[in-house]
């Protein structure tokens, strides 16, 4: 009996992980594609300013009350320019394939193309700034000296940087390891690209 009662639970298992299997097979990701590509925008972008600004890049900080200050401004304006830009430029995308659809179902062709949300897109955006862009912001709180702030800073937004491209991954369905990659390379090439635009002004006095 317990034979059977084995083989029983086994195949139960089999057809549980086979529903399961057919229900991945089912859905389409593409849905989750165009809101995860602004979120993913918009956390790099916040920690990526965040981080600049923390480190002293932009604006000299003395003490913990300019560093919440400047912090929290930086990140209300950087969260309202990027829903503002997003919204924007996904309207275009917008205008386009509805544009299409239009002349397709003119045309008597079958099928319509998806429809992006600006809203949904920009209000992704925006949240994933304040979430990546606060974590630098909260690891200088807690670091004093400038050098280990900036070390400090360089190891969270870093580690923000892995989390955001396992997150849009894992929601995606798609290769981990090279959206962890990607993302941190990029969000370090721009914060490269941001401290030598730095050094070249002070170069000139600037």
């Amino acid at each position: 009996m317990s034979n059977s009662f084995r083989v029983h639970s086994t195949s139960d298992k089999d057809v549980e992980a086979n529903s399961d299997h057919q229900s991945e097979k089912r859905f389409d990701y593409l849905q989750r594609a165009q809101w995860l590509r602004g979120a993913v925008l918009g956390c790099n972008e916040g920690i990526m300013t965040s981080s600049i600004l923390v480190m002293g890049m932009t604006v000299h900080i003395d003490t913990t009350k300019d560093l919440i200050i400047t912090g929290l401004v930086g990140l209300i304006a950087g969260a309202l320019a990027i829903a503002t830009a997003e919204f924007i430029s996904v309207y275009t995308q917008v205008d386009v394939v509805e544009a299409q659809n239009d002349r397709d179902r003119r045309s008597g062709r079958v099928g319509r193309a998806p429809v992006p949300s600006p809203t949904e897109i920009s209000l992704a955006a925006s949240l994933a700034y304040v979430i990546g862009g606060v974590v630098p912001i909260l690891t200088a709180l807690f670091v004093r000296p400038q050098v280990m702030r900036f070390v400090a800073v360089a190891i969270s937004a870093s580690f923000s940087m892995l989390g955001a491209g396992y997150f849009a991954a894992s929601l995606g369905k798609a290769p981990v390891l090279r959206s962890c990659a990607r993302v941190l390379m990029g969000g370090w090439i721009e914060i490269a690209i941001l401290i030598g635009k730095r050094k070249v002004l002070e170069s000139f006095g600037l």
